[in-house]
């Protein structure tokens, strides 16, 4: 069994088709964790298993695998490139101790490469670089590497550099050692290093060794000397480095034919972090990722103290209840073995919890120990979802209930109002996945459509005005007749009901049935059908006949007043304006502002935060409704906003107009 000390756990970040899964397939297959490469275009790799990634040819879900190399067992987790799955990288962000950021010789920094860049630094996680396809066509290594120097600072340095042999990269030079190695089939073969590479080489490791020697006081004397490090000084120095990010290695390589893959293997054990924790602590774990299937709920986790064995009963202390932990599994991929124990800073996975979410803790009972959750995004793009189907609406609910297990970023709630299903994800990509989860595990076809926007009604005049219900057919009639003073009621989200009656007009055990008839009616106003708010109502006067008098003719007479009221007090319609906060880098302001512009936003005001620029602005929510999508497009990705309801306010007249005209064609 592996030791906390014999573990890495490393994350693979970087744009979507960057090479993530292909690597990870190339170190499966290199250390014979597979016995065949598969490939992306296939759908035959290791890591995108599901049915989605197949189809889509890109990852979704993140998948944490196993990989023993020598003494060490390496748990990567391939994480989605997609800004949409962003849930399952920060799952995987949680319980790693280093990142490993993957981007293309062809296409160089990228967005992803920015943004994963910046998800390691805010969970103060040690970096490495990974340079992929340096052995396609329009492949450039010395530019990729150059401009993540530019990009990310002189702690960024090449530790492999390609091999060329004949015009062709065969392999790479590890720069640490000073050797050559040429990917033969399955292994590597030490080559005599080039004498058109050995100046550039040196002039790589002598950036390499000015980051070295700041990671401790006697490397720095021996560099000031002039004398040389041993390999061994080199590499501690090196795993020193990156653990406090004076040093941030750059490995390259190809994912296709293995060149590079041992070295980088070989720099994950040397450099990255070993998990930090008490191996003889306390049995404690967080959960940090969820998979629901037709078997049942698998729930993977690390252990962050002690040991954890099958059979052993753990405490979730959120929910207050014990769970015994049945089979534990080690995963990889669609294969699952059975194991007994997992030890300090392994990764594994345990079936069927009970009442166990992603993000929880669990630990030995009585402990109080209690690990730092998952803070997920809130979702920011919505959507009207509905079965194609009559009868549907109960399959998609619990559909997305069980899914809701798996993924913790999406919502899904029923609008009382407009009678909606809203599912609110982190982008298109994310709802449209879910909608085809949705139809291969549960069968059931949806449509989706831009949400109705809650609109509110109000009146800006005070009217008087009567209501007369009177009704004689044969025995008892029915007889009820008010006066009602209507006046808005600034600021009043309830009906202000009040009655100045004298002498008995109205009899007081009729009054709740007028401000009864008024509540009811106040659901739907008189221009388009929405509610009404801010709102007062006074009942002024009326008249009652002994015998055909009731509540109910009273109900009647107060909804025949408001309706002939309302019409007369100047009603307008109100929309739900939003408080907006967008974060984009500096030069995309021009086009945001103008955006928000056209959406009818009202700047309030700008702030510099960590090298981003934070707009914020009032916006009519009914213009928000493709933000998300806009906002990426605008930015490539690189934008963020949060969105929040703020209040009601008189929408222009065009646009009630516009509104009424739709409502009007909607009941037609």
């Amino acid at each position: 069994m592996a030791t906390s000390h014999n573990i890495r756990n490393i994350c693979l970040l970087g744009h979507g088709g960057d090479g993530k899964t292909s690597l990870a397939e190339s170190i499966l297959y290199l250390t014979k964790g597979t016995d065949r490469l598969g490939k992306v275009a296939d759908g035959t790799t290791v890591c995108d298993y599901d049915p989605e990634e197949v189809k889509r040819q890109i990852s979704i879900s993140a998948a944490p695998v196993p990989v023993s190399y020598g003494k060490v067992k390496i748990n990567l987790m391939d994480t989605p490139g997609y800004f949409d799955f962003v849930g399952e990288v920060l799952q995987c962000l949680r319980v790693a101790d280093s990142g490993l950021v993957v981007l293309s010789a062809k296409g160089g920094v990228s967005v992803g490469t920015e943004k994963a860049v910046k998800m390691l630094d805010e969970h103060k996680l040690p970096k490495m670089f990974y340079i992929s396809k340096i052995d396609e066509e329009n492949a450039n290594f010395d530019k990729t590497y150059e401009d993540l120097r530019a990009q990310f600072g002189i702690s960024v340095c090449a530790v492999t550099m390609p091999l060329v042999e004949g015009g062709k990269i065969t392999g790479v030079i590890d720069i640490v050692r000073k050797k050559a190695f040429r990917i033969n089939g399955v292994k590597d073969e030490e080559v005599s290093i080039p004498s058109d590479a050995v100046d550039k080489m040196e002039q790589l490791r002598s950036v390499l060794t000015e980051n070295v020697a700041e990671s401790s006081e006697e490397l720095m004397e021996k560099f000031f000397e002039g004398e040389e490090f041993t390999d061994e000084e080199f590499i501690n120095g090196l795993r020193e480095g990156v653990k406090n990010g004076s040093v941030c290695p750059v490995f390259c390589g190809s994912g296709f034919t293995g060149a590079g893959t041992f070295a980088l293997l070989d720099g994950i054990v040397n450099y990255a972090p070993a998990p930090q924790g008490d191996p003889a602590g306390q049995p404690s774990a967080i959960v940090f990722k969820t998979i629901s299937d037709q078997y049942g709920k698998f729930s993977f986790f690390r252990v962050m103290s002690g040991t954890i064995t099958s059979d052993m009963t753990l405490e979730n202390p959120r929910t207050g209840t014990k769970e015994k932990l049945g089979h534990i599994y080690s995963v990889k991929g669609k294969k699952n073995t059975e194991i007994t124990e997992v030890p300090c800073g392994d990764i594994a996975a345990v079936s069927k919890l009970s009442d166990t979410k992603t993000g929880d803790t669990l630990s030995a009972i009585g402990s109080g120990i209690v690990h730092e959750g998952i803070k997920f995004p809130e979702p920011c793009y919505s959507v009207a979802i509905a079965p194609t189907a009559k009868g549907g609406e109960e399959k998609i609910a619990s559909g997305l209930a069980r899914l809701a297990e798996e993924d913790p970023v999406f919502t899904f709630e029923q609008n009382v109002e407009t009678k909606q299903l809203i599912l609110s994800g982190i982008g298109d990509i994310h709802i449209d996945v879910l909608r085809s989860k949705l139809k291969s595990k549960f069968g059931v076809d949806t449509v989706v459509s831009i949400p109705k926007v809650a609109y509110r009604e109000k009146i800006r005049k005070k009217v008087r005005v009567e209501g007369k219900h009177k009704k004689q057919s044969g025995g008892h009639g029915q007889y009820g007749h008010v006066w009602i003073e209507f006046e808005p009621a600034p600021g009043a989200e309830d009906l202000i009901f009040e009655e100045t009656i004298f002498g008995g007009s109205v009899p007081k055990n009729y009054h709740p049935a007028v401000e009864k008839g008024i509540r009811e009616s106040m659901q739907r106003g008189v221009l388009a059908g929405y509610p009404v708010v801010e709102l007062k109502a006074t009942l002024v006067d009326g008249s009652y006949h002994e015998v055909d008098s009731s509540e109910m003719a009273f109900k009647t007479a107060a909804a025949l007043a408001y309706k002939a009221g309302l019409a007369q007090a100047s009603p307008v319609l109100m929309e739900p304006i939003g408080n907006l906060k967008v974060t984009i880098p500096d030069s995309y302001m021009g086009d945001i502002i103008g955006d928000l512009n056209k959406r009818r936003g009202r700047i309030l005001g700008m702030n510099p935060v960590d090298g981003m620029q934070v707009v914020e602005a009032e916006v009519p929510m009914a213009e928000m409704s493709t933000y998300a999508i806009d906002l990426r497009s605008m930015t490539q990705g690189r934008g963020s906003f949060v969105l929040k309801f703020d209040r009601y306010e008189e929408a222009p007249p065009h646009v009630q107009q516009k509104v009424i005209e739709e409502r009007q064609a909607e009941e037609n």
